[in-house]
């Protein structure tokens, strides 16, 4: 069995996690109890150790581990609905916290609590017959689950260099900020997250708000509901590992198909900018690859038809050095009370818009040398900031340059975007 290890951290994470084991035990069937109580055995059953390991008394136990610097979140997981069905040696917590400060999660309250935490990751990987790779659900804009996650992101990958690292980040958004520090958080992390992941899955709370209110239509979204959203992309990613197929996908062909090159390894989710899961218009941009994972009955034909349509209509949106660039897998089985679903990742160059809003922020702020001090006084340099600053400008550069890269002129392209913008226009 290719199993999946599903690490938490920090408040939102451990948010995220908990509603995404919600998803995860209603397609599978298993209550909160961890008992099956479904009624497709041999579906459910099948796969069902890529995420859970099978108890005494025929009890599913997830393979997850659970972490923070602060008690409270855990209290409340705990108390939650499927509180008693995690192994209750699998959260590990601090008491101080890290007070939304990356230094503190990273260099000293976080690396206290660290060695705990690898030891129940350790413990839950030796159960594994064959394992797979790891997912981390973290924010970058808070102190433990950026700190501490990316601390944790670069131990595991020390110590099993030849698994599959996924993350899922939540990133600052644009208009709403919970935290003045979030730039700098921020820009660490993605320091860390360019070397040690392989790869990351981009989310953002306002873009996800947006959703909620035109898509969804719901007045006043909670993050309850943000939540659902992500967890039903992070089952839509792993569903083929865990369903029959005809066609199927894992994290690591799903890393071969998206990755061309090796630091460019941020995925944004959906393709119509009004379903997008981060901040960033992928009309200003030009995807590198992307993937299609169709969920339900349908044929592979049509799939690929459907898909070649896609690439043939908005061919500018899709770099010309790279033909066929959009991986499809289906798989069987649809998520609950749905016939079909799909879930689409893209590699966009638009991302860049993102990564250089957040460092427009870091930089304003760096100048002044506001709020370093807090840094500073838990041991870190002020080298550090600058070697991220220039990495996360890297980046950009490195996503412009192959946004650029093309056999055509420009001008055409430019013209052609503002037909369709015009041809939107209309339709709405």
């Amino acid at each position: 069995m290719r199993e999946i290890l599903h690490i938490q951290g920090g408040q939102c994470g451990n948010q995220i996690g908990s509603k995404f084991w919600e998803v995860i035990c209603d397609e599978h069937g298993v209550d909160s109890t961890g008992r099956y109580t479904g009624d497709a055995a041999d579906l459910q059953l099948e796969r069902i150790n890529v995420y859970y390991n099978e108890a005494s008394g025929g009890r599913y136990v997830p393979r997850a581990v659970l972490m923070d610097l602060e008690p409270g979140t855990m209290d409340s997981i705990r108390s939650g609905p499927y509180g008693q069905i995690f192994r209750p040696d699998n959260f590990v917590f601090g008491q101080s916290g890290a007070g939304n400060n990356w230094a503190k999660g990273h260099y000293t309250e976080g690396a206290e609590l660290i060695d705990a935490v690898l030891d129940v990751v350790r413990k839950e990987a030796e159960n594994c017959d064959c394992l797979q790779g790891f997912q981390v659900c973290h924010s970058l804009g808070g102190g433990t689950g950026s700190g501490m996650g990316t601390l944790l992101i670069s131990k595991i990958r020390e110590e099993y260099p030849d698994r599959m690292m996924l993350t899922f980040s939540v990133f600052p958004s644009p208009k709403v900020s919970d935290t003045v520090v979030e730039p700098y958080n921020a820009t660490l992390s993605v320091h860390q997250l360019v070397e040690n992941a392989d790869e990351c899955m981009v989310l953002d709370n306002e873009a996800l708000y947006d959703i909620c209110f035109r898509t969804l239509k719901l007045s006043n979204p909670s993050f309850g509901d943000l939540n659902h959203l992500i967890s039903a992309t992070m089952s839509g990613v792993t569903c083929c590992l865990r369903f029959p197929g005809q066609l199927n996908s894992d994290l690591r062909k799903l890393a071969v198909n998206l990755i061309p090159f090796p630091r460019l390894h941020f995925f944004m989710q959906m393709w119509d900018s009004k379903n997008m899961m981060c901040a960033a218009d992928p009309r200003h941009g030009r995807y590198l690859t992307a993937s299609a994972m169709f969920r339900g009955q349908m044929s592979t034909k049509e799939v690929d038809e459907q898909i070649l349509n896609v690439q043939n209509k908005n061919s500018s949106y899709f770099v010309e050095w790279i033909p066929n660039n959009v991986k499809s897998s289906v798989c069987d089985i649809p998520p609950k009370g749905l016939k079909m679903a799909a879930t689409f990742v893209g590699n966009s160059t638009s991302i860049q818009e993102m990564f250089r809003r957040v460092s427009e922020q870091f930089t304003v702020m760096f100048r002044r040398k506001a709020f370093l001090h807090w840094y500073t006084g838990e041991g870190m340099d002020e080298m550090e900031f600058t070697e991220a600053e220039s990495n996360m400008n890297d980046l950009v550069a490195e996503y412009q340059q192959y946004q650029d890269a093309t056999a055509d002129e420009e001008g055409e392209y430019d013209e052609e975007e503002e037909e369709e913008e015009e041809e939107e226009v209309y339709e709405t």
